[in-house]
């Protein structure tokens, strides 16, 4: 059998890592194999680390697959992964796929529901987790892909289809009756990208950052105004909606203190400062929900082509925005998991990990 690695970080302590090598798993009838090949590291990354436990992402890839102990956790990435070996009719090696991957060499699935879309995995400790995360998508059958976006595809992707699906819902609720619409962690890709969906579609869109980052929050030109927290107060006292993506309980005090019953609308999207904020918000925002609603209203075909048209307006102007910092092998991802991790990389940087 070939060799293989596996990258984890403790539970306990996301700051400590392990990289162990091992073995790829023998396919059995059902089976298909895939190597890990491109990936990427985002605050999104480290969201799924913070809330592994509560929201089960420790268990899509258990630790025991790369011969790890419990006390360890396989932070799920997003990237592009190659069939190399299949024992499924319509799994061919050699396919290119986009989907949910682990820090790990290799990842071995078992394909159900294949078509020319691609497929889901069905493993057994699979079963009962959210179902988005469990889709790969054949770039030979993703109306969003292109060769030549892979990156942009592998930062963002995941992130916007979280904008998309927060602005569709803010649409679809006529904008929750706001003047103004106030997204927090406004640097953040996540935010952007929400803000670049709903830029001119209704209210005004403000924007809140850290102080170092108002400068390039508002060279984006996808927000109306930026503020810094610092200046929370100066905040025009009309009806406002708050999309929290920062989690930060002061920021929410201090909002709920200026703004009292104008905010009208109060809902927790993201962790990006990775303080749990669901339970002082109103609301939590998850994407599934939005996007179940949406496949019935518009079939799968339809919600896929809709996104592809918002992604491939997206990806005309995010190509000035980012940066991307391209890195090779394991050890090239743990220097990434930490960077992102303690907060050092800039807004305008994006890390992707060849592998």
């Amino acid at each position: 059998m070939a060799a293989t690695w596996t990258f984890a970080v403790a539970r306990d302590d996301l700051a400590r890592t392990t990289l162990t090598e091992g073995t790829t798993p023998a396919v059995a009838d059902g089976e298909a194999l895939l190597r890990v090949d491109r990936v990427g590291l985002t605050a999104n990354n480290i969201t799924y680390a913070v809330l592994g436990d509560a929201m089960r992402y420790w268990e899509f890839f258990p630790p025991a697959a790369g011969g790890l102990e419990q006390q360890w956790g396989l932070p799920p990435l997003w990237g592009f992964a190659e069939v190399v070996e299949s024992q499924v009719p319509g799994v061919e090696a050699g396919q290119r796929v986009y989907g949910y991957l682990p820090p790990a060499g290799h990842l071995l699935v078992r394909p159900d529901r294949v078509d020319a879309t691609g497929f889901r995995d069905a493993s057994v400790h699979r079963a009962e987790l959210p179902s988005p995360y469990n889709a790969y998508r054949l770039t030979t059958g993703d109306p969003a892909y292109r060769a030549d976006q892979e990156d942009l595809l592998i930062l963002f992707r995941p992130l916007f289809f979280t904008s998309f699906m927060l602005a569709d819902q803010v649409v679809d609720n006529d904008f929750y009756g706001a003047q103004t619409l106030l997204l927090s962690s406004a640097s953040s890709k996540t935010a952007y990208a929400a803000a670049f969906e709903l830029h001119g579609r209704g209210p005004r869109l403000v924007g809140l950052t850290s102080p170092g980052n108002v400068e390039f929050t508002r060279s984006l030109g996808c927000y109306d105004e930026v503020v810094s927290y610092d200046d929370l107060g100066t905040l025009d006292a009309v009806p406002t909606a708050y999309l929290d993506l920062s989690g930060a309980p002061a920021t929410r005090a201090a909002l709920r203190g200026h703004l009292g019953d104008q905010l009208v609308r109060d809902v927790a999207v993201g962790l990006t400062n990775q303080i749990p904020n669901a339970a002082a918000a109103e609301e939590v925002f998850f994407a599934p929900v939005q996007m179940r609603k949406r496949r019935q209203d518009w079939g799968r075909d339809g919600l896929d082509q809709r996104f592809a048209d918002a992604w491939q307006r997206f990806a005309k102007v995010v190509t000035g925005w980012i940066d991307v910092r391209v890195g090779s092998g394991p050890a090239d991802l743990e220097q990434a998991w930490q960077e992102v991790l303690t907060g050092r990389t800039p807004p305008r940087v994006g890390h992707v990990v060849q592998l």
